[in-house]
């Protein structure tokens, strides 16, 4: 079975910063990754390298296409979608319009049209990913009628109705809280489950513990740890580095079990 990502000996630089040093990761099918560490480790510009959004030294394969020197678009149609830190939705546009955005691939000759008259033409894409992400009673609402969790919700179901190989999620819990948290790990985990790879960056070790398959940890631009999220909890450097200074990771007895084939 093909690596859905194979990123080799990434790194990146800003001036004389290196902020991503040959960070190397793997993203099989089925499987949840989630990639953690300290305030300034370089997670974000590790994900902003592979999708192709910073230069970068290393390779990038995509099911076993090298997209190593490809720009963002030429990945994303590979199959690298991604959500950002920041929750950007179009405001004037419904929760459904803001799926459809992302899900269709127009022509020239439609763009065109859609000019002046606003498109309506329903998409499957974006019905499945509302169904999937239980937002199919939201599907008319505004953002600005939703929670701050809901719109979270929504930017997973935007960049899942592009129909990914590979969903990147950078944050996606950032300001939610502990209920909110818990029900966005239980959908991530269910996206996960149902075909859809992922590829997790979060600072809510609750949530990155409890639903991931494998672990990835880099401090200072450097990988520091591999492992399960058991194997992680007991590795020293780790824990001295990262998870010793945090107040949000969960005792292993309380985080949510490691789903099947967290060996995998």
């Amino acid at each position: 079975m093909t690596t859905v990502l194979a990123a080799r000996a990434i790194s990146v630089s800003f001036g004389g910063v290196r902020a991503v040093v040959d960070v190397s990761l793997d993203v099989e099918p089925g499987q949840l990754v989630g990639l953690i560490g300290p305030n300034g480790a370089g997670k974000t510009t590790f994900i902003d390298a592979v999708t192709g959004f910073v230069p970068h030294g290393g390779s990038v394969r995509v099911d076993g296409h090298d997209v190593t020197g490809a720009p963002p678009h030429v990945r994303a149609r590979r199959g690298l979608t991604r959500t950002w830190q920041a929750t950007e939705l179009f405001d004037d546009l419904t929760v459904r319009e803001n799926l459809t955005v992302a899900a269709r691939h127009p022509t020239a000759a439609e763009t065109i049209k859609e000019l002046f008259s606003r498109p309506v033409r329903r998409v499957d894409a974006v019905d499945e990913a509302l169904e999937r992400l239980g937002l199919s009673h939201l599907a008319e609402a505004m953002p600005t009628e939703i929670t701050q969790g809901q719109r979270k919700m929504v930017a997973v179901a935007r960049a899942l109705a592009a129909r990914p190989k590979l969903l990147l999620l950078d944050e996606p819990a950032a300001g939610l809280d502990v209920r909110e948290s818990t029900e966005l790990g239980h959908q991530l985990r269910e996206v996960v489950d149902q075909g859809t790879p992922m590829l997790l960056v979060d600072h809510d070790m609750g949530l990155v513990l409890g639903i991931s398959d494998r672990l990835v940890v880099v401090d200072s631009g450097s990988v520091i740890g591999r492992g399960t999220p058991a194997e992680i909890r007991e590795n020293r450097r780790v824990v001295e580095a990262y998870l010793g200074a945090s107040d949000r990771v969960a005792p292993a007895d309380s985080a949510a079990p490691a789903q099947p084939g967290a060996d995998r």
